[in-house]
């Protein structure tokens, strides 16, 4: 069953508020602007492509017809008028992407479509074309690039405090994909194939086994709940420099949203429309219900001072070196 259009749909929809908390927070860095005004400068689109895309095959009617029609129908679930190229890259590594600055593309690694199945392919369509529908592409680009290249490899930034600033945007990529797990579901409007997909990028296909959707959403909620202060310490050391969040997390996050009535408000129908005007985040705050607004608000506690954290050293950096520019 086709999912439910949703009609002009904008992005506040479906973003998470610790993904808006921390992107603000980000953005307020001392210097923040200048170090991504400077990789961007130094890339360029043209860059950005070179540099994602050289080994990829672009996806068309006659390049992967089955993916390309596929991918047509996440685009009018989602009621997105643009089509960003799409990309398959020759890899063992199961991941996919949505890069670039001013004309952002998605890359899907063909070991993501050899594990998948065709509604966990669109469930990962939907997430990448979340990521280009909230602009996160500018910011997931120099995300990858810290985590591939590494800042300190690109002399434009030498002598500048790189550290609280790589930090501070893995920290908000971690919690954008969240929002981006929400398109995802929007897109498929199944929690179990939300579920399914995660298992298997965490986990690997059954092959000759059996593979269960629910023990490992159970699993995704016992890591959420269990341990004290050395288990949460750990847990924060282990996420510190990914770009993703772990999939028994992400799996766990998605399925208290799938419960909440703004989930079942957008199946209705009832969701803000691109074009209407933005609001607030203490709105979606006070507007979320029960246990999911502890689970928000905690969530936007603990990045706010995360960010916050990075702040204080950027911040002792700049002043340091005089905030001259560089």
């Amino acid at each position: 069953m086709a999912p439910t259009p949703l009609p002009l749909i904008d992005s506040t929809a479906w973003e998470h508020p610790a993904d808006r908390a921390a992107l603000n927070a980000m953005r307020a860095l001392p210097g923040f602007d200048e170090v991504v005004r400077k990789i961007v400068g130094f890339l360029g689109e043209r860059g950005a492509r070179q540099l994602f895309l050289a080994g990829a095959v672009k996806v068309g009617p006659k390049q992967r017809p089955k993916l390309d029609a596929l991918y047509s129908e996440v685009l009018e679930t989602f009621n997105w008028p643009k089509r960003p190229e799409l990309y398959v890259a020759q890899t063992p590594f199961v991941n996919a992407g949505a890069y670039g600055f001013e004309d952002p593309f998605i890359v899907v690694n063909s070991g993501t479509i050899a594990l998948l199945d065709q509604e966990e392919r669109r469930f990962i369509l939907s997430h990448e074309l979340g990521h280009i529908i909230s602009g996160h592409t500018t910011y997931t680009t120099i995300a990858v690039i810290i985590m591939t290249l590494g800042l300190r490899s690109l002399p434009l930034l030498a002598g500048m405090a790189l550290l609280p600033f790589e930090l501070a945007i893995l920290e908000w990529y971690r919690k954008a994909e969240f929002s981006a797990d929400r398109a995802g579901l929007l897109g498929v409007q199944d929690l179990r194939v939300a579920g399914s997909t995660f298992l298997k990028m965490t986990g690997g296909g059954a092959g000759d086994d059996t593979i269960d959707v629910d023990a490992f959403l159970a699993q995704a909620a016992s890591y959420e709940t269990e341990g004290g202060l050395v288990d949460k310490t750990l847990k924060m050391l282990n996420t510190a420099f990914r770009d993703h969040p772990f999939g028994t997390v992400r799996a766990a996050e998605l399925g208290r949203w799938s419960t909440t009535e703004q989930y079942r408000a957008i199946l209705g129908g009832n969701y803000p429309r691109r074009g209407d005007p933005k609001r607030p985040l203490n709105e979606d705050m006070n507007e979320a219900g029960g246990y999911y607004k502890e689970q928000a608000k905690a969530a936007v506690d603990e990045v706010t001072a995360a960010v916050g954290r990075a702040k204080d050293a950027f911040s002792a950096a700049w002043n340091k070196r005089g905030g001259d520019g560089g």
